[in-house]
């Protein structure tokens, strides 16, 4: 058996290839939407890939399943369990629909289905048997269940999908697919998440790829209140103190449950010439995306510009600020080659930002404006609670904020910003802050964009508490 972990550092995911030597045949599970990647892994190990499958509908990222079935003519499965207002729409008309204990073969290899809702009601994990080594299951495909050292979290239904209090229901049947499914298997077996560190999909996922059973059932947080019985301890403690959800998972819940457009194979990117570039802006027919440092962007950008610092994090930080539902501009990307601005767009697509146009090298000979700054040392967040013209506002996530944040500052995570314009009064000067300054940047560029003027932070929280102990040192 082979088994392939392919991960994105971008939205801390992990699909995973499992293959069957003997056969040639390979399974897919939980692929993104580039399958390029996927595509390339087969030829190089010699496989087929006959199957593709997903352990439910997600919400931070858009499904590649159908893509990649559209490119390998491979057969898709997708869960049958959650009820009516779960089940996958017309894009997997066609689809193998699973139920509790259903199996997919490859070759040798059996992965089978197990019903664990909770983080949805629809999930399934999948339980893998290699049957030339052995007649038991060794490993787990766990989906957004069972974490390293976390559990996938069970609000996102009311955070991203319209439901109400439907967590607490989510966190019973949570108690319910650990004590029922995992707890039963046996320790040595291997749990492989479809997450790791950084994902919005836990609150305090572990950094490392893989765990065991065993080593769940020692020292996770939750296993003391399995071990007692403890349900409504368990619910209390899993709903306290979960991450903002961002806001555009509604919409990756929505197109995955229906089924993600189809791509097809990507075509290269045309280099734009600044010239072009300055038509296109002038006749507001494409968005520029700005994509240096920020210390660079504060320099000097275009007017309406999007700040998305580079590939690394574009899927993350490209769904914070542009909303293909509402936003009809394609976008025009900086970057030093194609190669650069490809790789940028495969990040995009996870997140189903579609429209990019091509790609520019220069900012030469466009017309540039400095977005507005203010040094820590002259921020006086009294003057600012009491004055009816600004507003100074932390973009950083819920439990940062919490920990600590300048005083008499509103919060507003970055991934929610967009969506709430009606929170930031358009009167009003907004202030904006993050930790260090790269996410304030992101976020003030689609504020600005929206229409709203906005005075970002230099050096934004991390600054500020400098220029306070200079201060306080001083004395």
């Amino acid at each position: 058996m082979l088994l392939e972990r392919i991960y994105d550092e971008d939205l801390a995911q992990a699909s995973y290839v499992i293959g069957c030597q003997a056969t040639g045949e390979a399974v897919v599970v939980d692929p993104r939407r580039d399958v390029d990647h996927y595509l390339r892994l087969a030829e190089a190990k010699g496989l087929r890939i006959a199957h593709v499958t997903e352990t439910h509908i997600h919400a931070d990222y858009l499904s590649g399943t159908r893509e990649l079935a559209a490119r390998t003519a491979a057969t898709i499965h997708v869960s049958d369990e959650g009820g009516p207002d779960w089940t996958y729409g017309a894009g997997f008309e066609g689809a193998r629909r699973l139920r509790h204990g259903d199996s997919i073969r490859v070759g040798n290899v059996r992965l089978t289905a197990s019903h664990t809702p909770g983080h949805t009601p629809e999930h399934l994990s999948f339980l893998v048997t290699d049957g030339a080594q052995a007649s038991d299951p060794g490993f787990l495909l766990s989906g957004d269940f069972v974490f390293v050292g976390d559990l996938g979290r069970p609000d996102l239904l009311d955070e991203a999908a319209g439901g109400t209090d439907t967590r607490f229901e989510g966190a019973r049947q949570l108690f319910a697919s650990l004590r029922d499914r995992f707890l039963t298997l046996p320790d040595y077996v291997q749990v492989l998440p479809g997450h790791g560190a950084g994902s919005a999909c836990g609150r305090a996922l572990g950094a490392i790829a893989a765990t065991t059973v065993g080593y769940e059932r020692a020292f996770a947080w939750w296993a003391p209140y399995l071990a007692a019985d403890d349900e409504a301890g368990f619910v209390e403690a899993l709903l306290d103190g979960q991450p903002d959800a961002h806001a555009y998972f509604a919409r990756m819940k929505r197109e995955n449950r229906e089924g993600p457009a189809l791509l097809g194979a990507p075509s290269d990117l045309p280099e734009l010439s600044p010239a072009r570039v300055r038509t296109l802006l002038r006749d507001e027919a494409a968005i520029l995306v700005d994509t240096r440092h920020h210390d660079a962007v504060h320099e000097g950008t275009v007017e309406g510009a999007l700040a998305i610092p580079g590939a690394a994090k574009a899927a993350s930080y490209g769904a914070w600020v542009y909303d293909p539902e509402t936003e009809d501009l394609p976008l025009v990307l900086l970057a030093d080659d194609r190669e650069e601005a490809q790789r940028m767009r495969d990040h995009l697509v996870r997140v189903g930002i579609d429209r990019v146009d091509g790609y520019v090298r220069t900012l030469g000979g466009l017309d540039l404006v400095r977005p507005e700054l203010l040094a820590p040392e002259q921020l006086d967040p009294a003057a600012i609670t009491e004055d009816a013209s600004a507003v100074l506002v932390d973009v950083r996530g819920r439990g940062e904020h919490d920990a600590g944040h300048i005083p008499g500052s509103v919060h507003l995570s970055g991934g929610r910003a967009l969506w709430h314009l009606d929170r930031l009064p358009a009167d009003r000067t907004i202030v904006t802050y993050c930790q260090s300054g790269v996410r304030n940047s992101v976020v003030a560029s689609a504020l600005r964009r929206a229409g709203r003027r906005v005075v970002e932070l230099d050096g934004s929280y991390a600054g500020w508490q400098r220029s306070q102990a200079s201060l306080t040192s001083s004395r």
